[in-house]
């Protein structure tokens, strides 16, 4: 009992020590006072211009005291404390655009850009950046293509080009941007923004993979699309009808396209690239025309061409026999090197014999020829396309 009552003394004894240390603690806790509101906003007062810092930390002490005044005092602080937090967070989200753009880590640009965009929508050179990310980033090209259609309506509006040195230099790879994006979706769209990027004065225009790319649009787009209403035509036996000349025709302009821009490429492309591009395009080349002659005069000459534009689809068959010129040797007029509606390579009317890379189909030569029944190939696939990358800004 005795030890009992000797513990409890002790217990009781020690309460009362720590009761008597946290008195101070309590009374250290500051009162929504009238004198504490008229000392901190005169703290405030005194320094919201000159030393911003020092009143924002007034303002902070004010508003966590006095949560539920509703007098002038709060009301004024508000203000400039939510002001103060916007601008200071929008410098500090700038510096990390800034540095993401420097250590190019382009998602990060991406998303920074956004924060940015929020607060200071009119701000070209933002949009400049954004647009062009997905250069760096094949995983941001579709969301990167959204900024980069704006930031060319700002461009050719007269605003800013920075960070480059020239507004033809930013609208070449924003509209590079936007025909990569619709590469694999939409090709046929996509050919129309590669042949913008290729004419204007950019590094962009000497570059290979830019015509590697649109020839593989023109092989994936228009192409795949009228070998297949060309195979719909062909009559029984692989019989040619007056359906099936008309699109082996569009078929031809487009296949003398899809040369023109492999020729630029073999023409730009580094010693390490060129010769599984030459291999590619003179396999083609062959294929269109029955020989390789005038080609290695293709390579050669076709960079002091303008580059062609989209074929524009006949609607009847041609009433003389087109020139028998090989093919792209005219900067890939129409019906150049058709041969007057004849068939593209074999005895059959196929139009996929030939490839424009390794991957040939549906023919034992690569060259179109068959015998028997055999049906029309499909659309064989582009070049395989060197590893060339595009340099940023």
């Amino acid at each position: 009992m005795k030890l009992t009552i000797k513990l409890t003394i002790k217990l009781l004894a020690l309460a009362a020590v720590l009761a008597v240390f946290a008195v101070p603690t309590l009374a250290q806790t500051k009162e929504c006072s009238d004198e504490f509101k008229s000392a901190t906003y005169q703290k405030w007062y005194d320094n919201r211009k000159d030393h911003q810092d020092v009143a924002f930390q007034a303002a902070d002490e004010y508003l966590a005291t006095c949560p539920n005044d509703d007098s002038p005092y709060r009301t004024a602080i508000k203000k400039f404390w939510d002001a103060y937090k916007a601008m200071t967070a929008d410098v500090t989200t700038k510096k990390q655009f800034e540095d993401a753009y420097k250590n190019k880590n382009y998602a990060e640009q991406i998303r920074l850009g956004k924060q940015i965009l929020a607060s200071d929508p009119d701000n070209p050179p933002l949009y400049i950046i954004m647009g062009i990310a997905g250069l760096g980033d094949a995983a941001l090209l579709n969301e990167s293509a959204q900024y980069a259609r704006k930031a060319i309506e700002l461009v050719e509006a007269g605003k800013p080009a920075t960070p480059f040195e020239s507004k033809d230099k930013a609208l070449a790879a924003l509209n590079y941007v936007i025909a990569k994006a619709n590469l694999k979706s939409a090709p046929a769209d996509a050919i129309h923004y590669f042949l913008k990027a290729a004419r204007y004065e950019s590094d962009l225009k000497k570059n290979a993979q830019l015509y590697l790319d649109l020839a593989a649009a023109y092989n994936d787009g228009p192409r795949a699309k009228l070998t297949t209403e060309y195979t719909s035509n062909v009559g029984p036996n692989n019989t040619e009808t007056p359906e099936s000349k008309l699109a082996l025709e569009n078929l031809n302009q487009v296949i003398d396209r899809q040369i023109d821009a492999l020729a630029r490429a073999a023409a730009l492309a580094d010693a390490a690239n060129k010769k599984g591009i030459m291999d590619g395009l003179t396999e083609l080349y062959k294929y269109r025309n029955k020989s390789d002659a005038g080609l290695n005069e293709l390579v050669a000459n076709v960079l002091s061409k303008p580059i062609p534009d989209v074929p524009t689809p006949l609607t009847s068959l041609p009433t003389q026999p087109a020139s028998s010129t090989p093919a792209g040797t005219n900067g890939g007029g129409n019906g150049g090197g058709n041969n007057g509606g004849a068939k593209p390579a074999g005895s059959n009317g196929t139009t996929g014999g030939a490839n424009t890379g390794a991957n040939k189909t549906g023919s034992a030569s690569g060259t179109g020829t068959q015998t028997g029944n055999a049906k029309p190939v499909a659309t064989p696939s582009p070049t395989k396309r060197p590893r060339q990358h595009y340099r940023r800004a």
